[in-house]
């Protein structure tokens, strides 16, 4: 099961490095657009925080994706020291969509072939694996 659960997250990688080549991004930074879609709106030091990137690394980050026209910065209307990026959610899902709609539509027809039982199965296995690597990351980020 360790050997197929890695087989699996080395797979997935693969495949979302092909899809941010395609988007136009090098690594990862297509997948940090799903934290947007996923929280919305928020600081470079929010997004900083929930991906572990420096502050740095978050500027360049959302420089490209300004470029693309996928983010805004928008000032505070409370404290105009404060920048708030807004995601475009009409121009992301435009660029991804169309990357990952055989994907999409390959994967609710195999999860549609499950049962109940096995759904619920699957549901509780990623469910508890989510939360370990979620302590787990902490515990690494904080020592």
């Amino acid at each position: 099961m360790r050997k197929l659960s890695q087989h699996y997250a080395y797979t997935s990688i693969q495949m979302h490095e092909a899809v941010a080549r395609k988007a136009g991004f090098s690594g990862t930074d297509h997948k940090y657009l799903g934290f947007f879609l996923q929280k919305g709106a928020m600081t470079a030091g929010e997004l900083s925080a929930l991906t572990g990137l420096t502050t740095g690394a978050v500027t360049g980050l959302i420089d490209r994706f300004e470029k693309k026209k996928l983010v805004k910065r928008k000032f505070a209307e409370d404290d105009r020291r404060k920048v708030i990026i807004e995601p475009n959610t009409k121009n992301i899902m435009a660029l991804l969509e169309p990357l990952y709609k055989e994907f999409r539509n390959r994967s609710e027809k195999l999860i549609a072939s499950f049962s109940k039982e096995e759904l619920k199965t699957i549901e509780t296995y990623f469910i508890k694996a989510i939360e370990i690597m979620n302590e787990t990351t902490t515990k690494i980020n904080n020592k």
